[in-house]
């Protein structure tokens, strides 16, 4: 940043879709999306466009889209490179973005990270993680009931000027085939024996195995969005779209947050689906809650995700204030599990990104080789499916999601996956019946024009 930053007030919505509609069409337009006004918890949107620079990182590690960076550069060093970009003095605030990254980090980037042979197939040419450097953006504060636009006076002038005419209207989207799963009932069971037997021989004690759903479809990804967001609003969703690419991630799970130095995670682990009528959704959480299996996987994510915030807080920070707690959505109920820890001052926040990549909840444990069984078993690359949607601003403000309930758009075809975590104790057909529960509601809503 050469000129100053200023923050300058607009009128506060309570929904953010008809704002960023009038951004959808810019260049690298970017939406992070607590649901608001119905999904509980979340308290920040985020929206901008045309960023200064947009960088990819290939499934090799490989860097693209800035040739000015220095050569040899991992994903994550050329992704605090640009971020060290915006230099500058920044207004004291305490909106969460100020400038900085905002993008994905696909599941497939761990394999640039860990020894996993990378054997499933690609989703076609879909980076493995896609930055924007934004030197703007609008902030809607739900806690607050506040709206700011934080921009240099020249990117103020333009983004008003974006936002002055009524949006384009785009072609109405649909499905043009049904959603057809990648694996059959019976390929999905051999593949959980297959899980039950690495657990027997020791190999690992957990592993979190998805299957693949694909339609085509044709018209407006952000029609598309919007119908998911109303068939399942929470608090970590996003809108990314680029060419003929999009992800629409409409996730309740937050990864990694990180503000003046303290961390906090909160995985999930434990579902069960919502009731018809009010006895049967209580029958079912209490269910959840009383459970002893999903209470032992949500456990033993806790004990990965303390081991990998471990490696870059400070000795004796790391703490778990709420273990398994039961946390409700508009489709299912959850055990959410909180972790935190205070960042050491060697390292920044793309450091500890770095350190838990990918989310222990989405992978199982040990987590390298609970990878490794996962590139073996699952068909089809997960994309950015289990990786992260977020932002890193200039001041060390970090936070991300686990892009569960995340559609992946390409060139045609619409992606989604259902996944769910296995142990010696699961049973294949209540598992293969979890990971529909899960998407159900998605591939409905997206196959329904109302």
């Amino acid at each position: 940043m050469t000129t100053p930053l200023e923050i300058t007030p607009l009128s506060y919505r309570e929904d953010p879709l008809d704002l960023f509609a009038a951004l959808r069409h810019r260049p690298a337009a970017v939406l992070l999306d607590s649901g608001r006004p119905v999904a509980p918890g979340g308290r920040y949107d985020i929206l901008s466009s045309d960023p200064l620079s947009v960088l990819d990182i290939d499934a090799r590690g490989r860097v693209h889209g800035d040739a000015s960076l220095p050569d040899g550069l991992g994903p994550f060093a050329a992704q605090q490179a640009l971020l060290d970009r915006l230099s500058g003095q920044v207004p004291d605030s305490d909106l969460p973005f100020l400038g900085g990254l905002i993008g994905f980090w696909s599941y497939d980037l761990g394999r640039c990270l860990e020894p996993v042979p990378g054997r499933a197939t690609p989703v076609a040419d879909l980076p493995a993680s896609r930055v924007g450097l934004y030197d703007w953006a609008i902030i809607l504060d739900h806690q607050r009931r506040e709206a700011w636009l934080v921009a240099t006076a020249e990117r103020r002038d333009q983004v008003l000027g974006w936002l002055a005419p009524p949006p384009p209207a785009g072609e109405d989207f649909r499905l043009t085939g049904e959603f057809l799963p990648e694996m059959s009932r019976e390929d999905y069971l051999a593949r959980f024996d297959a899980v039950q037997r690495y657990i027997r021989e020791g190999d690992c004690y957990q592993i979190n195995l998805a299957q693949r759903f694909s339609a085509a479809y044709q018209g407006d990804l952000w029609q598309a969005y919007r119908r998911l967001r109303r068939a399942t609003p929470t608090p970590f969703s996003g809108f990314i779209a680029w060419d003929d690419h999009a992800i629409l991630s409409l996730s309740p799970e937050r990864f990694l947050h990180c503000a003046q130095g303290r961390v906090e995670t909160r995985p999930i682990k434990g579902t069960r689906p919502r009731g018809r009528t009010p006895e049967e959704d209580r029958r079912l959480a209490e269910e959840l809650a009383a459970s002893i299996k999903d209470r032992a996987e949500n456990v033993m994510i806790v004990d990965l995700l303390r081991n990998d915030l471990g490696r870059v807080c400070r000795p004796g920070t790391v703490r778990v204030p709420q273990l398994c707690g039961l946390e409700s959505y508009a489709n299912v109920h959850h055990l959410v599990s909180v972790v935190t820890g205070e960042l050491d001052g060697r390292h920044s926040p793309l450091d500890l990104l770095a350190a838990a990549f990918p989310g222990g909840s989405i992978t199982g444990a040990p987590k390298v080789r609970a990878m490794q069984i996962i590139d073996e078993l699952e068909p089809s690359a997960r994309s950015a499916y289990c990786g992260s949607l977020g932002y890193v601003d200039v001041r060390g403000h970090m936070d991300t999601s686990i892009a569960i309930r995340t559609a992946v758009a390409d060139r045609g075809r619409l992606h989604l996956w259902g996944g769910g975590g296995l142990v010696a104790d699961s049973r294949g057909e209540d598992e293969y019946e979890e990971t529909l529960d899960k998407i159900r509601h998605l591939m409905a809503a997206l196959g329904d024009p109302a």
